[in-house]
């Protein structure tokens, strides 16, 4: 029996970049469908997050996300640009944000189509590894048709249907506040959440002991 998972996920945050090629390793390993359902970062539901928070936050951030890019061996690179716009020196959040909406929009248009997983794998590989200017050109095109989607009409969908995507993307945040967390990447299997992308083993594990089984 094919089991099922959500895995909330957002495409500012670097864990998540590293815990999904792992996410989409699984659903190729294993007979489990997972449904990438994202959400805006913390930058756009709580702007003021950085300010109040502890100053070492992101100097561990930083520190933290290349050492485990090398652990697993994935490629990482600083965003060029930031999918946020934001003043790293007083961590002040942009009110003009011209990348998250609509690399979000388009990740929740991917989800309807039933390929926000490796949608947003691919971009996220653009956006986190290396890709310089990866929202100019021809990148997410490619990052679209790798994922079996039509760039031209993921994009239109995403400009067209903005009002009713981001009712869907506030109904994934609800959804996972609901199985009982607020962070991303959280993999909600049969209601219970495992947050991190140091969990997945954990979570192949409780699914391991509802049947899991390979392809």
């Amino acid at each position: 029996m094919t089991l099922s998972a959500d895995v909330f996920w957002s495409f500012r945050s670097p864990y998540s970049y590293l815990a999904t090629r792992r996410y989409r390793a699984l659903g190729e390993r294993y007979d489990l469908c997972i449904a990438l359902r994202p959400v805006y970062p913390l930058a756009i539901r709580e702007p003021d997050f950085f300010e109040r928070n502890h100053p070492n936050w992101l100097r561990y951030l930083l520190t933290d996300v290349p050492r485990l890019a090398q652990y697993h061996g994935i490629p990482f690179a600083p965003p060029r640009p930031d999918p946020i716009v934001q003043d790293i020196a007083t961590r002040k959040i942009a009110d003009e944000q011209p990348y998250i909406f609509r690399l979000t929009r388009m990740g929740q248009a991917a989800a309807r189509a039933g390929k926000s997983l490796a949608f947003c794998d691919e971009v996220s590989r653009l956006i986190w590894g290396g890709t310089q200017n990866w929202h100019e050109g021809d990148h997410l095109a490619g990052a679209a048709e790798r994922a079996g989607l039509d760039f031209a009409a993921l994009e239109a969908e995403a400009t067209d249907d903005a009002a009713a995507l981001d009712a869907e993307i506030a109904a994934n945040q609800a959804a996972l506040e609901a199985a009982g967390h607020w962070g991303v990447p959280t993999l909600v299997f049969e209601g219970e959440p495992f947050f991190g992308q140091d969990r997945i083993d954990l979570a192949v594990w409780r699914m391991k002991q509802k049947s899991l089984e390979e392809r």
